[in-house]
């Protein structure tokens, strides 16, 4: 009851401030819940109030303010929510990429204590000099340090989270929780949607951003996945090296960048850096992750890439990171293969055989939208066309035909937007097919040649091993469950007094709650029905 209360006043206050941005939550084209309707209709005095906040800022910087002013973990929740146009809408989604992670510093004196409780002593016992910070976002912050080593010194980033930030971000949590299920209940359409699930991926993510052990355990994973690429295609990709001994979950110390922002055209063509070969590179070296290993660096935007004097792309912050199962790999490949060779019913068929769309639908049908989305690249050139705006469109059809939201494969889409973007800085006549080609054809002979073959063959003997040593237990489970049911045939299903008593002491309390809870939703819904919809009409 309390923590209702709590979540009511939270989200309250969100909505208040989304107020005066002038932010509107509802996409347009939604359709609006008869609740929210009439709180719409009753809150045209608080539209009225706010309009001086909306006419000071453009629109699409409205939404960036507001989850500014509201803290860390609705930064978070917006840079989430980027990646889910079919959550919130297209619109809202291209405002969102306006956010930028920036907040103020907190004091050296927090991230001196951080250090010393995470690594015990004295700050000078595991740092020879400890600079302040040099960047600040929502969850941590960064500073520039050295260590002595057996050769002098080397410096090193090390990375602190924010004082209280996970209490601020359960709380939060919390309040997003509630909102997901209101939404459910208010409106039933939205559940394909699956709100919920929405926050609980949020949820896993940030567990992961707040333990820096996990994101040291992510750079070193994939460390090892590229260790032996060397100058794939004429380029080279690299991540820091982690310094274990000093990395706990609350600070990490990685190897210090010393690199190029990628974002500085200018300062690497005087360094004699080939643009054109570090747009291939980007491209390639995440098309490779993704395709190959199944796990890439969800959020390699132009402030986390370096380039160092050796010519290599260096990645940093791998907060956020995604992971594509071997049969979403699967899909994708046979997907692109069958839009870019115009077998539009292979395109659909792999949709229904990965389960992807429901089998109420024609398939038939299916390839006509797959269709819709194909012809229109035929005919234009390579460079033309967009891998991530073709995913896009693909993903754009899940309403029509009821398909269940991917998340990773929608994280997938939105890494794409982000990296094609880098590259075409880079290089804008980047051919996007050309540079994909050499990672596709890879990917496709290690799949469907006599090595993909053999790899299956293993994995299925695997399975089949585990299944003959689990038999026993099996087969023992399945005997106790043969001899109870026999039993309870035999003789019906008895519950003892003390179990009726307690049914009953239940049912009475779930009553009483029950009746809390539907006034909570109703109070609940008044709110969100005056908040939801302020914003320009």
């Amino acid at each position: 009851m309390a923590s209702s209360i709590a979540n009511l006043f939270r989200l309250a206050r969100a909505g208040f401030v989304f107020a005066q941005y002038g932010v509107r939550l509802v996409p347009k084209g939604h359709k609006v819940p008869l609740l929210l309707r009439i709180g719409q209709a009753a809150t045209w005095p608080v539209r009225v109030m706010t309009w001086p906040f909306r006419a000071g800022e453009p629109r699409e910087q409205r939404i960036s303010a507001a989850l500014t002013k509201l803290g860390p973990s609705y930064i978070t929740l917006g840079q989430f929510m980027a990646t889910r146009a079919d959550v919130i809408g297209q619109e809202t989604a291209e405002d969102l990429r306006h956010l930028q992670d920036q907040l103020k510093p907190f004091p050296m004196a927090a991230a001196r204590r951080a250090v010393e409780d995470s690594l015990g002593g004295r700050l000078e016992d595991h740092f020879t000099s400890f600079g302040p910070p040099i960047a600040a976002a929502s969850i941590a912050q960064v500073h520039k340090a050295t260590i002595a080593t057996e050769n002098g010194e080397r410096e090193v980033a090390v990375k602190i989270l924010r004082p209280g930030v996970e209490r601020r971000f359960r709380h939060d949590l919390d309040s997003f929780y509630f909102a997901a299920r209101l939404i459910e209940w208010l409106h039933p359409p939205s559940r394909r949607l699956r709100p919920v699930a929405v926050v609980d991926t949020l949820k896993r993510t940030t567990e992961l951003e707040m333990d820096l052990r996990l994101e040291a355990a992510a750079i070193s994973e994939m460390a090892d996945n590229i260790a032996d690429d060397g100058e794939l295609d004429g380029g080279k990709f690299r991540v820091p090296s982690v310094d274990w001994r000093r990395t706990a979950k609350r600070m990490m110390t990685l190897e210090w960048i010393d690199g190029i922002p990628i974002s500085d055209r200018a300062a690497l063509d005087a360094a004699g850096h080939d643009l054109e070969a570090l747009g291939l590179t980007v491209i390639r070296s995440f098309l490779r992750h993704a395709m190959r290993d199944g796990f890439f660096h969800a959020d390699m935007h132009q402030g986390n890439l370096f380039v160092d004097a050796s010519g290599a792309i260096v990645a940093v912050d791998f907060g956020i990171m995604g992971r594509l199962g071997r049969m979403e790999r699967r899909y994708l490949a046979e997907i692109l293969n069958g839009l870019i060779t115009r077998d539009y019913m292979q395109a659909a068929q792999v949709h229904f055989d990965a389960g992807y769309v429901p089998p109420h639908h024609p398939v038939a049908v299916f390839a006509q939208a797959m269709r819709a989305i194909g012809e229109p690249i035929h005919g234009r050139t390579a460079d033309e066309i967009s891998m991530a705006d073709l995913l896009g469109q693909l993903f754009a059809y899940t309403d029509v035909f009821d398909m269940q939201t991917r998340p990773e494969l929608i994280m997938l889409q939105k890494s794409m937007v982000i990296v094609e973007g880098v590259a075409r800085s880079l290089d804008p006549n980047i051919n996007m097919w050309t540079a994909a080609e050499p990672v596709a054809r890879d990917w496709v002979e290690n799949n469907y040649g006599v090595a993909g073959r053999l790899k299956d063959a293993g994995e299925g003997a695997n399975v089949i091993g585990r299944l003959i040593s689990e038999a026993p237990r099996l087969i023992a489970e399945a005997e106790r469950a043969g001899h109870s049911l026999a039993q309870m045939a035999d003789t019906g299903l008895r519950l003892d007094d003390e179990t009726i008593r307690r049914i009953a002491v239940n049912e009475r309390q779930e009553g009483l709650w029950g009746r809390v809870a539907l006034w909570i939703i109703a109070i609940a819904a008044t709110v969100l029905a005056t908040v939801t919809l302020i914003g320009p009409q």
